[in-house]
């Protein structure tokens, strides 16, 4: 159908810009020593996570949207949404650190730019993003469930849906922290991954920018061009927290609607609003890497750069 055909059209788009832009970022910050600032591995952080959710999930929902039914079954079913609701969390994080980052930048613009730090101070930083995030995703495991429905017609085969059902099953102490959750799950993913990553990063960029016009009032002429740079990557992580936070609304729009107004709304309604939800996290994750390299300005001379380098190369060949 043609609606099966447009999705496949705009699947294949993010999933090759996504790889394409995410991998671009890494070998960047990975490839070059200069570039091994805090902020640059935390964005080379994000490019990891937002890699493996392309790769691994984006696949499988779309596998499941034609096929109606889960690739490894119920593994799957619990894998995917864990993964999404671990990526907000990755995302959130790293937008927080890169905030805080900034600011430390901007009160010191003369030593701190693109300051080389430690492998045991970044590594624990990013230690701190990723347990954050996978421990504080890990009750979706616990609240999804794989169900198979009969179509009622004739030579159609059975439908396969992932809803969040807590299992019987459960011992006793994980089935109390899968009904807390489910309860609160609603207004926990809209507090801690949509207010917190917005509201921090609009009033940390706030005071991120009084900061940089006040170093630039009172530097000399040789410190103009790096307050230029604080600057753009203030705006940078601006940009940022905007693009994730357009792209959760969906997510969020969702799980009201799922919580409040399920009974009255179409169940074919649900299922593209949450399938809209998680094309927008998709999205987002190609979105980010292309982003970085239009508007951070050493991330997009390196990438000229080694494009420069391989072309050359290429030609030769």
């Amino acid at each position: 159908s043609r609606r099966r055909r447009g999705m496949r059209g705009c699947t294949w788009v993010i999933f090759l810009v996504g790889i394409a832009g995410n991998i671009a970022i890494l070998c960047i910050v990975c490839q070059n020593y200069y570039m091994k600032s805090i902020s640059n591995s935390l964005l080379a952080n994000l490019a990891v996570w937002d890699f493996v959710l392309i790769f691994f999930c984006l696949p499988m929902v779309v596998f499941h949207e034609l096929t109606k039914s889960w690739l490894l079954g119920e593994f799957t079913c619990k894998v995917v949404p864990y993964m999404e609701v671990a990526s907000l969390g990755v995302t959130t994080f790293t937008l927080c650190a890169l905030c805080i980052d900034r600011f430390r930048a901007a009160t010191n613009v003369q030593m701190y730019y693109e300051m080389i730090e430690n492998c045991t101070s970044t590594t624990a930083k990013l230690a701190v993003i990723w347990i954050g995030a996978l421990l504080l995703a890990l009750p979706e495991l616990l609240i999804r469930q794989l169900v198979v429905e009969d179509t009622g017609i004739p030579d159609e085969p059975p439908v396969e849906r992932c809803i969040i059902r807590i299992s019987a099953s459960l011992p006793d102490t994980l089935y109390v922290l899968g009904l807390t959750y489910e309860g609160a799950r609603l207004w926990w993913c809209f507090g801690c991954y949509f207010c917190l990553p917005t509201l921090f990063t609009i009033g940390c960029s706030v005071v991120t920018a009084r900061k940089i016009r006040r170093a630039e009032q009172a530097s000399v002429r040789n410190n103009k061009k790096q307050i230029r740079l604080e600057s753009q990557m203030n705006c940078t992580v601006v940009a940022l927290a905007i693009v994730y936070g357009a792209c959760v609304v969906p997510e969020n729009i969702c799980n009201i609607v799922s919580a409040y107004m399920a009974a009255g709304v179409p169940e074919h309604t649900m299922s593209i609003l949450h399938l809209l939800s998680q094309l927008l996290l998709f999205c987002r994750a190609a979105v980010t890497p292309a982003l970085l390299l239009l508007l951070c300005r050493p991330l997009g001379r390196a990438f000229l750069d080694s494009l420069c380098c391989s072309c050359p190369k290429i030609l030769l060949v």
